[in-house]
């Protein structure tokens, strides 16, 4: 089953309030396997980035003042997205954004039905700790020492390695239920099972003889008080 990991950085919180995407960065999966084929871009987002923002992913009006628009490359971008499931830490917010900027280009909008979260998954696994991806990264043992700042194909790339922990390790991509059995050759016919015979021994015999007989009353004689002596009544 083919996947997309995705992330995105923005200029702010909300895009009903103008904030736009100034970078998406996506990870192929099949069968919860990165198969090195990335979609990464910046946008110029028309707009001032506040500081706050930049302060989070560090991308500065100068630096984003000569990529693309969104709207240049979102046929790319639609392509690569294919309709296969999209996965993202805290997802709702992503696809809010990504599905805004689609909405500005007049193209159809990522049906909410592809959204697997994250967030949710850890939430669940994980109830009552840490759930940011940097906790995921430490909990999963995935090294982030190149996430010095927020980047989008960089958190993506961690959290594709999150993803497939948070279900199920790497042991899910072993293939095991594609082993398909060999044909029987017809003309192999099996050795029928060489018969099991048991040797049968005598019963050995158990009774005691006139020596441990004596050996054994001659060992109770010895015991002063016997408990026995006292049910007996004696």
């Amino acid at each position: 089953m083919r996947e997309i990991v995705f992330d995105t950085e923005t200029t702010g919180l909300s895009p009903l309030a103008g904030d736009r995407i100034v970078e998406i960065g996506c990870v192929e999966l099949f069968n919860r396997v990165e198969t090195g084929r990335t979609f990464h871009s910046y946008f110029n987002p028309e707009r001032p980035m506040p500081a706050g923002a930049q302060e989070v992913h560090g991308l500065s009006d100068a630096f984003l003042a000569d990529k693309p628009r969104f709207h240049d490359v979102v046929e790319d971008l639609i392509e690569f997205l294919g309709d296969c499931p999209l996965v993202a830490h805290n997802a709702g917010f992503d696809f809010g954004f990504l599905n805004h900027e689609l909405g500005n280009c007049g193209r159809p909008l990522v049906c909410l039905t592809r959204m697997v979260d994250t967030l949710q998954l850890a939430r669940a696994r994980h109830p009552g700790a840490k759930h940011s991806l940097d906790a995921l990264c430490t909990r999963y043992g995935v090294d982030r020492s190149v996430r010095v700042k927020h980047g989008a194909l960089i958190d993506a790339q961690l959290l594709a390695q999150c993803y497939v922990e948070l279900t199920g390790g790497r042991q899910i991509g072993f293939g095991l239920d594609t082993i398909v059995a060999e044909p029987i050759d017809p003309e192999f016919r099996e050795a029928a099972p060489a018969p099991i015979r048991i040797e049968v021994r005598p019963p050995r015999a158990h009774a005691p003889s006139a020596e441990e007989l004596a050996a054994h009353t001659h060992f109770l004689s010895g015991i002063v008080d016997p408990i026995w002596a006292r049910l007996d009544g004696r």
